[in-house]
């Protein structure tokens, strides 16, 4: 998993951006264009509206690409649950207290917002960098639900598994685009794109070689 991580210091607050997290979704651009202007170099200008504006736009990233710090200290205040959304055609969003783990069981990232592949097709994975645009497709829709009871906890944790799906683990709510939900503590995610009962693990990987 890679990262490369530009800052834009200004007066009042610090932003943050990630490149190879950033998939374009261009919550900031609409929020704020003043701030986040893409034609402009730096492209980001904290200055160019109050503190709290800036950061409460960036708290609508979905992947954690932008963070606001100031005196070196996030801003951000994890939310209270964990939340799971299956974006149609694309990334799994996730937000709370999350951690993402290695195969060893390692810790790669925590944050409060993470934007995972589920198309298999990503060069960061298991985050999403935006691959799913060359013709990934699924609605996003909840079939069969697969979250059961485990060690649940305030802290998500997401472990990668070798050639196999995303494991999870902690108190979570996954919706689907078609507003369904499941609750547990306890589940696999597809990362291999091929499951037939995405966004969960149905063993497809087995017979691709997306991973």
């Amino acid at each position: 998993m890679e990262r490369k991580t530009y800052t834009y210091q200004g007066e009042e607050v610090t932003v943050t951006w990630d490149q190879k997290r950033c998939i374009h979704a261009e919550e900031c651009v609409k929020g704020l264009p003043e701030v986040f202007d893409p034609e402009r170099r730096p492209w980001i200008d904290p200055d160019k509206a109050d503190a709290a504006s800036v950061a409460d736009v960036v708290q609508r990233c979905p992947t954690g690409a932008l963070h606001v710090t100031h005196d070196g200290v996030d801003q951000e205040t994890a939310p209270t649950s964990n939340h799971i959304s299956v974006e149609p055609d694309g990334p799994l969003y996730v937000r709370g207290r999350v951690e993402v783990l290695d195969a060893d069981g390692d810790v790669l990232l925590s944050d409060t917002r993470i934007a995972l592949c589920r198309c298999g097709l990503s060069s960061n994975k298991p985050l999403c960098d935006g691959s799913h645009s060359d013709g990934f497709e699924d609605r996003g829709a909840l079939q069969v639900e697969q979250l059961n009871d485990g060690k649940a906890g305030d802290t998500l944790r997401i472990q990668m598994t070798s050639g196999g799906p995303l494991l999870v683990e902690g108190s979570v709510t996954i919706t689907g685009s078609d507003s369904r939900e499941c609750s547990g503590s306890k589940g696999a995610l597809c990362r291999c794109g091929a499951s037939g009962n995405k966004p969960f693990c149905d063993g497809s990987h087995t017979s691709v070689d997306t991973l």
